[in-house]
């Protein structure tokens, strides 16, 4: 499976999870949005840093752009695959969901409310 084919998949499973299984429902949030615009800007700051100085390098057959790194354009943006983008997407948005439901929940085994 190629990166684009992982970072779509688990964008879909991240939405699905927020939106159906725990029906935290972060992203039906202003707040959500807010919070995911600020981490984006940071994580464009590191993949910017990262790949453009060629620390971390992308196999040209798994990705929508090209092998050479460019600020934007090429499937890129700030260096780094698109594909980046969806995958921090996922991983902020499950992390943020999981937390929110056992913040919910948290009564139920005796923590704090």
């Amino acid at each position: 499976m190629s990166y684009t084919a992982l970072a779509v998949t688990a964008a879909a499973v991240a939405i699905s999870v927020d939106r159906w299984l725990l029906r935290t429902r972060l992203t039906s949030s202003h707040t959500w949005w807010t919070a995911c615009g600020v981490l984006l800007a940071f994580q464009l700051l590191t993949n910017a840093w990262l790949t453009g100085r060629g620390i971390v390098r992308y196999d040209k057959d798994v990705i929508l752009g090209g092998a050479r790194a460019t600020w934007f354009g090429d499937g890129r943006v700030f260096y780094a695959p698109i594909e980046d983008l969806a995958f921090g997407f996922a991983l902020i948005l499950s992390s943020c969901a999981v937390w929110g439901w056992l913040g919910q929940h948290a009564r139920r085994w005796g923590g704090s409310p």
